[in-house]
């Protein structure tokens, strides 16, 4: 039941189990979730305290009002993972405690608040209900259930986000974050032979002169698509080919508005200007930096699907891979 509640998007879900898992013991789970408890209330109602344990706390976890007279009581219990029938007298005692308490020290209890982090079975809820309801009338009292869904309601409510945050959201995994790769200097030898590339062959002939960055591309691009072949993951293999669809989109459309207007001068710089605009709409998971991206357009020219002239398909079918 708990993990089918909606929450507001980003909101972590809340887990009461880290109670158990922050107090280590079952006696240190419930206290943690007493102290809980004594926040969340202060935080939804004014002038909330608690009484200390010393040595009794007067069946009291937290209470609003005055000693002196009435108050509300909040009473936390941790029944986890779920409230039964074995759980009937724990919940006796705790009325009988608070009502023989406030006889002996001079005030009464006009409302009575059990706060447990599951939900109660069937046969639990229709004792429950028939109780709750009876000692109401034989206390004149009003008796409240903040159950996992009441609690859950309150702690996503504004009143309550401070007290979420601080109980449960530290204890939320944080998405872990995924470091990009290392953009690699080409060694002189490997510069060299890149020399004789397709890529290298079509920026000569659209006029470029100094050629090293992209070799740099060329080189840390093709290093990740040799990676994610030999890993053959296929979310991987299907994150690159996203991302080369969409490089080769993007050349396409400007060399074919390059072509209309005659300015194939330009087509470099414009397709670079719109690869450095969708760099961080790449899928992350290849973990790719600007330098890869710019990359994997020379990948697409070195395999002949693009080129940086008109006549490119000629260049391409020329060339030799030796």
């Amino acid at each position: 039941m708990p993990d089918s509640i909606a929450v507001p998007t980003g909101v972590q879900p809340i887990s009461f189990d880290v109670h158990a898992v922050r107090g280590a013991s079952p006696g240190g789970a419930r206290d943690d979730f007493e102290t809980m408890i004594a926040q969340l209330a202060a935080a939804t109602t004014p002038n909330v305290r608690s009484v200390a344990a010393n040595p009794g706390d007067w069946g009291i976890d937290a209470f609003a009002g005055n000693l002196g007279g009435a108050i509300t009581v909040w009473q936390s219990k941790y029944f986890m993972p779920v409230t039964t029938k074995k759980h009937v007298d724990q919940v006796k005692d705790s009325l009988g405690n608070v009502l023989k308490a406030a006889a002996k020290n001079g005030h009464t209890i006009a409302s009575w608040i059990l706060c447990i982090p599951s939900s109660m079975d069937g046969p639990m809820t229709a004792w429950w209900d028939t109780w709750a309801k009876a000692r109401e009338k034989e206390y004149n009292l009003v008796i409240q259930l903040w159950d996992e869904t009441a609690l859950r309601k309150k702690l996503l409510s504004p009143e309550g986000d401070d007290v979420r945050r601080g109980f449960y959201e530290t204890y939320a995994q944080p998405a872990p974050v995924e470091q990009l790769r290392l953009v690699l200097d080409v060694e002189d030898d490997k510069a060299a032979a890149l020399g004789s590339a397709l890529f290298i062959r079509q920026m000569t002939e659209a006029g470029h002169v100094e050629l090293d960055s992209a070799k740099r591309q060329f080189f840390n691009a093709d290093l990740v698509a040799r990676e994610i072949a030999h890993k053959d993951v296929p979310a991987e293999v299907a994150a690159l080919s996203s991302a080369d669809a969409t490089l080769h989109g993007l050349w396409e459309m400007q060399f074919n508005e390059c072509v209309a207007e005659d300015t194939l001068r330009t087509l470099h710089p414009r397709v670079w200007r719109d690869v450095r605009n969708e760099h961080d709409k790449l899928p992350k998971s290849l973990r790719l930096e600007l330098v890869h991206s710019w990359g994997l357009v020379h990948r697409l020219v070195d395999n002949r699907k693009a080129g940086w002239v008109k006549h490119w398909r000629q260049i391409a079918a020329e060339h030799s891979d030796g």
